[in-house]
């Protein structure tokens, strides 16, 4: 008497964009990140990218298995879009950098655009 397969079931998120970061190297490094350098690269992401909770965040930062890179001092992350380069994120560096380098556009805190300010323009 054979079983009949269970049918596949289907959760949908709202998640634009996932960013795996080493469990292993969080680990070794206990912080390293965040405004206090007290929060692991995972934590001090989600919160610098305001993930959201769970499926119903527009971004998820997940814990992953090692990448097998195993950097000193630093953490691997990568963004599953760009699964071609794992970035290797060193203690203490600045957030806003690391969402750059991840490929990350969350629409926020962008650097205002430099305009060429010619001196020979201004009149007095």
């Amino acid at each position: 008497m054979s079983k009949t397969p269970k049918p596949f079931k289907v959760s949908k998120t709202r998640w634009n964009e996932v960013v795996l970061v080493c469990r292993k190297c969080s680990k070794k490094l206990d912080g390293g990140f965040g405004p206090d350098g007290d929060k692991t690269l995972k934590k001090a992401l989600r919160r610098y990218l305001h993930a959201g909770k769970g499926r119903k965040g527009d971004l998820a930062v997940v814990g992953a298995d090692c990448f097998d890179v195993c950097p000193k001092n630093a953490v691997v992350a990568v963004n599953t879009r760009r699964p071609e380069e794992l970035l290797i994120v060193p203690a203490g560096a600045d957030l806003f950098e690391v969402k750059a380098r991840l490929g990350l556009d969350d629409g926020r805190r962008l650097k205002p655009s430099l305009t060429s300010h010619d001196p020979a323009e201004t009149t007095s």
